[in-house]
């Protein structure tokens, strides 16, 4: 079996965040890690290693620093890493992101892809199943349990208060909640190893299938309006009264915001 896990380098946000005078982020100012549920999907795919002996190949796509999360991954036990980078990319929105991803997953054999829900800079949950159209494949999003059964995959998909039991025959993509599993650490041997491997360092020239004016800035159809830092919450309303006229008073506070 070979899988493709799709992660993605965003900011730290306890370390503040740094914008461009576009509106994009300024990622190569600030700290940053693994997406949350990117890690997740990542630890899904070392566990079907552990389980059916895969080949994991994590591709992602930013700046040349995005290499850091190619190398955290192949130290948890990736077999492969590859990055997509080129200035002409910058900038893209989830389209232009999804097309770039795509156009570098057609030159790798895979069985199952795996991405994160979401990433936390972005919160749009669109690139995964966006990546399933481009490459003409099945999507289960929201996955909380994976199985293999022969060809196909088992998937808990979460849905609201329950959970739906999703059935596809690989190839597949699959979208990764954080709360799946609990991330393995990277081990001292793991991170000497992860060192010593090459990366697989792809640029434009090495997308297939893709149109430039659907990359990058440029072919972005969503743009910023404006961004911002946090923004602070004013001090609300402060009243002084008894214990059973406080009752009254958030309850039809409670009535009003249509939460009972």
């Amino acid at each position: 079996m070979k899988i493709v896990v799709c992660v993605k380098q965003v900011p730290d946000t306890a370390g503040g965040v740094k914008f461009n005078p576009d509106g994009t982020l300024d990622r190569g100012a600030m700290l940053t890690i693994m997406n949350p549920d990117d890690k997740a999907g990542l630890e899904a795919a070392l566990r079907l290693k552990d389980q059916y002996g895969a080949e994991v190949t994590v591709v992602t796509m930013g700046l040349p620093k995005a290499e850091e999360v190619l190398r955290e991954a192949m130290a948890m036990g990736a077999d492969k890493g590859v990055l997509v980078t080129d200035r002409v990319l910058g900038g893209a929105d989830t389209w232009a992101t999804s097309t770039t991803l795509a156009g570098a997953i057609r030159n790798l054999e895979y069985d199952l892809i795996i991405t994160g829900r979401q990433a936390i800079d972005g919160d749009t949950a669109q690139v995964g199943p966006q990546i399933s159209e481009h490459l003409d494949i099945p999507v289960i999003s929201y996955a909380q349990d994976i199985k293999i059964e022969g060809d196909s995959v088992v998937v808990e998909r979460q849905y609201e208060d329950r959970y739906h039991v999703v059935k596809a025959k690989m190839p597949c993509l699959i979208t990764a909640l954080s709360e799946l599993n609990e991330p393995r650490y990277m081990t001292p041997g793991g991170i000497f190893d992860a060192y010593k491997q090459e990366i697989t360092v792809w640029g434009r020239a090495d997308l297939k299938d893709v149109d430039d004016a659907n990359l990058g800035l440029k072919g972005s159809p969503t743009k910023i309006a404006k961004a911002s830092d946090k923004v602070r919450k004013g001090a609300g309303e402060k009243v002084s009264l008894d214990p059973d006229e406080s009752v009254s008073y958030i309850v039809e506070k409670l009535k009003i915001k249509h939460v009972i």
